[in-house]
C-alpha cells in the first residue's frame, strides 16, 4: 500500500525533532533490554558505576556544582580565560541583536567545524604556545578564524560569516587555518569544507530565512528565532525543529522521505512503527549539539529559554565510549572491539541510539543523588559536568591515546 504524499511529508518532518529523537532510542534501548539487538547487550546494574564516575569529575569541575550547559561556548575558555567573552566585550554593538547574530555565526560554523578530527591532529595556540587537540582544538581554531575575518566579506567588520564566502571557501583556507599538515593530519577535512560550502549556499538561497535584516549569514537564523518567541520565550525543542528544517539540507545526502532530508537519521530494522517512518532512527547529534549552544545568544540578548530538557543527550562517542568502557553496553562479538564501521552500520546505530536513552536514565540517577531536580539541573549541565568529560578519562585510562572503544569511519559530518 503506498502511503499518501501529504501523510509521509508530515511523518518525515515528525522526525526532525527531539521528541523523535528520544522516543525511538528509548524503543531501541526496550528491545535491547528484550535481547533483540544485533550487536549489544546491557546491565544496567552498572548504571550506578557510570553514577559515580560522572559525579567524581563533575565535582571535580565544578565543586559548587554551579554547572553551565554543555555548549560549544565552553571550548572558548582556555586556560581559565574566556577568549570569545574577552573579544566580544572590546567590541561596540549596535544592539544585542548584533552580537546575538556574530555569536550564532560562530556558533554554527564552529559546530559544523566539530565533528572528531582523529588521535593526531593538534592547533598550536599563538598566546599560549601550546598544542590542543580535539573539540578544544578545533574550537579555538574555529574561532581565532572567525576573529580574524576568515569568513566575513568585509575587513572592516571581522566578527562575521558571509555566505558568499563561505560558499566558494577553498580548501586550503581551512587547512591553514586549521594547521594540517602531512605531519597533522585531521580527519574529514574535505567534509567539514564541503559542508561549509553547502551551508553558504543555502543561505544565498534563502533570504527571506537568513537575510531579513542583515547580509546572508548563519546569525539570520537568530533573527528568525526572535520572531517565534512568545511573550519573550521560546522552547529549546523549537530551536532544534528550526535548525534542522532550515539547515538540513546543506548535510550530504543519506535517507529521505517524501522529499525531505533527514539528516542524522539511520535505519535499523528492529524498529517497527508500521508507517512510513518504519526503521528510521533519528539522532540529529551535530544538530541538538548545534541547538545547545544557540541558547546563550539567545539569553544574552533577552530572549528566555524553556524546556532545555525537551532536547536529548548527545549521540556521540564520549558519551557513548562511557557506557561501553564502564560496562553498561557490551559487545556481543568481542571482534567487533576490532574492526573499524561505518557510521551508517548496525552496530554504530545501536550504539547511539542506546547511548541517548541511557543518558535520560542517568541524569534521573544523578538528580537523585544530589536531590536536584530537572529545572534545577537539566541535562545539558549533566553532559557538561559530566558525560562527556567521564568518557574521556575512562577513554585514557583503557587506551594511551584516548581514543573511543568502537572505531567509527568518520567523514566529519557526523562526529
Amino acid at each position: 500500500m503506498t502511503v499518501p504524499t501529504a501523510a509521509t511529508e508530515q511523518q518525515a518532518l515528525s522526525l526532525l525533532s527531539a521528541e523523535a529523537v528520544r522516543a525511538r532510542a528509548s524503543r531501541i534501548l526496550d528491545i535491547g533490554l528484550r535481547g533483540g539487538l544485533a550487536h549489544f547487550t546491557i546491565d544496567l546494574d552498572r548504571m550506578d558505576a557510570v553514577a559515580d564516575a560522572v559525579l567524581a569529575v563533575t565535582r571535580k569541575a565544578y565543586p559548587t556544582l554551579d554547572i553551565p550547559f554543555h555548549a560549544r561556548w565552553r571550548h572558548f575558555v582556555i586556560g581559565g580565560v574566556d577568549r570569545w567573552a574577552a573579544q566580544a566585550k572590546a567590541v561596540s554593538w549596535v544592539d544585542r541583536a548584533a552580537q546575538a547574530r556574530a555569536e550564532f555565526d560562530l556558533a554554527i560554523v564552529s559546530v559544523l567545524l566539530d565533528a572528531g578530527a582523529g588521535p593526531i591532529w593538534r592547533y598550536r595556540d599563538a598566546v599560549t604556545g601550546q598544542s590542543i587537540g580535539r573539540s578544544e582544538g578545533l574550537a579555538l581554531a574555529s574561532l581565532d578564524m572567525f576573529a580574524s575575518g576568515a569568513f566575513s566579506a568585509d575587513a572592516r567588520d571581522p566578527f562575521r560569516v558571509d555566505a558568499n564566502v563561505i560558499a566558494s571557501l577553498p580548501l586550503a583556507r581551512l587547512q591553514s587555518g586549521f594547521q594540517v599538515t602531512d605531519q597533522n593530519p585531521m580527519v574529514g577535512l574535505d567534509g567539514r569544507a564541503d559542508l561549509l560550502r553547502r551551508l553558504g549556499r543555502l543561505l544565498a538561497a534563502r533570504p527571506d530565512i537568513f537575510a531579513s535584516r542583515d547580509r546572508a549569514r548563519p546569525g539570520g537564523l537568530f533573527d528568525r528565532l526572535a520572531a517565534q518567541a512568545q511573550n519573550g520565550a521560546i522552547a529549546a525543542p523549537a530551536i532544534l525543529s528550526e535548525v534542522l528544517q532550515q539547515l538540513g539540507s546543506i548535510w550530504p545526502s543519506r535517507l529521505t522521505l517524501a522529499g525531505v532530508p533527514l539528516g542524522d537519521c539511520w535505519r535499523h530494522p528492529a524498529l517497527k512503527t508500521g508507517d512510513a517512518t518504519d526503521g528510521l532512527v533519528p539522532l540529529h547529534k551535530l544538530s541538538q549539539w548545534l541547538s545547545y549552544s544557540l541558547i546563550e545568544p539567545l539569553q544574552r540578548a533577552g530572549l528566555e529559554v524553556t524546556n532545555i530538557d525537551g532536547l536529548t543527550g548527545l549521540a556521540e562517542y564520549r558519551n557513548g565510549g562511557l557506557f561501553v568502557d564502564l560496562g553498561v553496553l557490551r559487545l556481543r562479538d568481542a571482534v567487533d572491539a576490532e574492526g573499524s564501521h561505518e557510521v551508517d552500520s548496525l552496530l554504530v546505530v545501536e550504539w547511539r541510539a542506546l547511548m541517548v536513552a541511557l543518558l535520560d536514565l542517568l541524569a534521573g540517577r544523578i538528580r537523585a543523588r544530589l536531590d536536584r531536580s530537572a529545572e534545577d539541573l537539566p541535562l545539558a549541565s549533566i553532559l557538561e559536568g559530566g558525560t562527556w568529560a567521564a568518557g574521556r578519562v575512562a577513554a585514557f585510562e583503557r587506551r594511551a591515546d584516548g581514543a573511543p572503544p568502537l572505531k567509527i569511519i568518520s567523514d566529519g559530518t557526523v562526529f
